[in-house]
């Protein structure tokens, strides 16, 4: 048993109010430079939708993620014959279209218009070349459309639903959306790591953070195009490649990621997991409709004593098996079971899970009256808006167990709490559907408090570091204090 820690995260979607502020915090610290003005680290998309860059999902297109070939796993987007012609060029790599032409306003035509009988107004231009430009499309275009035929139809996910679930899904009394906020997964499995030829690329061993280094990098891309979803970009001003860090210089002095502490949702959770790196290629080759639970397998219980002594043998600090044991993020995914990582067909292992949201009621409108299709106030999970082909092609591979149980137990809760706070349903009924639900009352409790009451130092349970003890590897950690903060001696170039 390999125990190794990954700092992982839950986003709980039936939270999320499609604010936008977490993607203001990232782009205001990260991505506000010049060649990163397309750059989203963290974007907030609509679904149904198409996203950003415009159909990420689709690998048929772009060929991220990884595939299995008989016996073994390869990457879909390159392989040791195809690295050296597509070196330059890979054909699978999204353009400037597929994200959007970044623009600014030309604000000195409202500052110096002369005198008019018209209102002056800012044209756009575009923050690449300069040129005025009609704005066509942005990084989350699709914002509120749920039913509009040029974005929502064209959802890679709707894939499997029959031509009426589609008609369904978009007629106006059906119309609904839900938001999918986005940041680099920091997979246990990334294949941008394995894509990269310089070998710039790499997963930190003491939290697993997905960094790039960019000193090394050559600006080859092949990590843009073997990252399927799409969450590494190349600097077209410094040819380099840049990815989310996870704000891993804010995580080192205990505090949360800029989009997880400026959440108005509270929808985020951060937490360290422990699992056995000895069983990635088993899990990562295994069918799509056991992928979900064996990925669930790899993460280890970090109160079982074997456990602990296997952590601490492979040099993880106390400190961080203790976070481990207060993660919210264990309680989600390992305990409670209703947080599920996105497309786990792609095969990285993803540690970034969420929370499937719980759909409106449906209802049919009949003249100038509207009704409900349950008779009950909370309506069945089966008939629900958002069809449940639907969620499970973004959380389940295709299998709509996993994302039915996640859902039942939630409905469940609020019956259960509506039980205790209202009172209009009695407590033997709202405890016999937590039965059915495979849910206790005390963890109806802890779900309720969790998501519900929690605090911020509930929400985030950030490891200590110890980068010292990484630091020690490499160098004197002194001589490197002494260093800290100095950044590079040149600044990143073009070229070699």
């Amino acid at each position: 048993m390999n125990v190794r820690s990954q700092v992982s995260m839950v986003f709980h979607l039936d939270k999320c109010i499609g604010c936008h502020t977490c993607s203001i915090a990232c782009k205001n610290i990260w991505t506000d430079r010049r060649g990163a003005e397309y750059m989203w680290w963290n974007n907030v998309e609509t679904k149904p939708g198409t996203g950003y860059p415009t159909q990420w999902e689709n690998q048929e297109k772009y060929r991220g993620g990884w595939e299995k070939d008989g016996t073994r796993l390869r990457l879909k987007s390159t392989s040791k014959s195809r690295v050296i012609t597509e070196i330059f060029h890979n054909p699978s790599q999204p353009s400037m279209d597929d994200y959007y032409e970044p623009w600014t306003y030309k604000y000195s035509d409202l500052f110096n218009a002369p005198e008019g009988s018209d209102q002056p107004t800012a044209r756009p231009i575009s923050m690449v070349t300069g040129e005025y430009m009609n704005v066509e499309a942005g990084p989350n275009w699709d914002d509120d459309l749920g039913g509009s035929p040029v974005y929502a139809e064209n959802d890679p996910n709707l894939k499997g639903l029959t031509e009426e679930q589609r008609q369904q899904l978009f007629a106006i009394e059906r119309l609904v959306f839900f938001y999918f906020p986005r940041i680099c997964n920091h997979c246990l499995n990334p294949s941008c790591v394995a894509a990269c030829p310089s070998g710039a690329l790499y997963k930190r061993g003491e939290d697993g953070i997905v960094l790039i280094d960019q000193k090394r990098c050559r600006g080859w891309r092949s990590c843009i195009a073997a990252c399927p979803y799409k969450k590494t970009f190349y600097n077209w001003s410094t040819g380099k490649s840049e990815k989310c860090i996870l704000c891993f210089p804010r995580l080192e002095t205990g505090q949360a990621p800029a989009c997880f502490h400026s959440c108005v949702g509270r929808i985020r959770y951060l937490g360290v997991l422990l699992y056995d790196a000895d069983r990635l290629e088993e899990v990562a080759k295994l069918p799509d409709d056991q992928l979900v639970e064996g990925q669930r397998s790899l993460i280890l219980n970090p109160n079982d004593p074997a456990v602990i002594d296997a952590a601490l043998k492979n040099g993880i600090h106390e400190s961080v098996i203790e976070s481990a044991q207060k993660s919210p993020v264990y309680k989600f995914v390992k305990e409670w079971k209703i947080a599920l990582p996105p497309h786990i067909e792609f095969r990285t292992l993803p540690m970034l899970f969420y929370v499937p949201p719980m759909s409106p009621v449906m209802a049919t409108q009949n003249d100038d009256t509207v009704h409900s299709v349950s008779d009950s106030f909370f309506h069945d999970i089966e008939h629900s808006r958002v069809p449940l082909e639907f969620l499970a092609n973004i959380f389940g591979a295709g299998h709509q167990a996993k994302v039915v149980y996640a859902l039942k137990k939630q409905k469940a809760v609020r019956l259960y709490r509506r039980a205790v706070t209202v009172g209009d349903i009695d407590m033997k009924t709202a405890e016999r559907i937590l039965h059915e639900a495979e849910c206790s009352v005390a963890e109806a409790e802890g779900i309720y408090r969790l998501t519900s009451l929690c605090t911020f130092d509930d929400r985030f349970v950030i490891p200590p570091m110890h980068r010292e003890e990484a630091i020690e590897m490499m160098k004197e950690p002194h001589e490197h204090r002494s260093e800290t903060g100095f950044g590079f001696v040149q600044a990143p170039e073009r070229g070699l």
